[in-house]
């Protein structure tokens, strides 16, 4: 059975990420011309012009982007002020690179004083993060209201493979949240822990070989 009889050819497609809103689908479709967008039933689309046709909506869906029949999806939709933090704590990277490419701040902050880098590392999407922590002068030590860094969240949540990312880009162990915690006695896993404590070693055998003696401070012009 078709998905939608005598719908009319959809418009010209165009994506400017910028503010989105997002709207849920009611049912599945199946894209009947090439610039129409396939989703299934409960996808999150994220919208981008309602005003080209009153029939269709320019959405993109993952990896995807086109036009929607309005049928199809619900009336009310959602804005999103904070596209990147949402795409890192989704996952979604696709977005993510979209938005960046867009020149959307990668630093920006949300109300709770969280970076998009805070959000990818909390939900463990190391995709997301690489992305992040390529950008210039990445915020990988930025502390949100309560003191929490990156860093702190990934140890708390278990990821292990975030936090070695975030070590490899030299994320401080010794910060201190407002409670008093380092990542490390904030880890909810050993193996987490035990990371954490293997990089605090080699930072300290690091430190060690760089370290100066009492003589080496003393003004030779004496």
């Amino acid at each position: 059975m078709s998905n939608l009889v005598n719908t009319p050819a959809p418009p010209k497609t165009a994506w400017k990420p910028g503010k989105v809103k997002v709207v849920r689908a009611l049912r599945k479709y199946t894209a009947q011309h090439e610039k129409e967008l396939s989703f299934d039933e409960g996808d999150l689309l994220y919208l981008n012009d309602r005003d080209a046709d009153p029939n269709w909506w320019t959405a993109k869906c993952g990896n995807q982007k086109g036009l929607v029949p309005v049928a199809y999806v619900e009336e009310q939709t959602q804005e999103i002020e904070l596209p990147l933090h949402d795409a890192a704590r989704r996952g979604n990277v696709s977005f993510l690179k979209e938005y960046l490419n867009h020149d959307l701040s990668g630093t920006g902050l949300d109300a709770a004083g969280n970076t998009p880098l805070y959000w990818a590392a909390r939900t463990g999407h190391t995709e997301c993060a690489k992305e992040l922590l390529d950008l210039a002068n990445p915020p990988v030590n930025a502390q949100n209201k309560m003191g929490d860094t990156p860093l702190h969240v990934a140890a708390s949540h278990g990821h292990l493979e975030m936090v070695h990312l975030l070590m490899e880009h030299l994320a401080d162990l010794k910060l201190r949240n407002k409670d008093g915690f380092t990542a490390e006695e904030l880890a909810s896993d050993a193996s987490v822990k035990s990371a954490l404590q293997s990089w605090s070693r080699i930072e300290n055998e690091s430190d060690a070989k760089l370290g100066y003696e009492d003589d080496d401070y003393n003004d030779d012009s004496d």
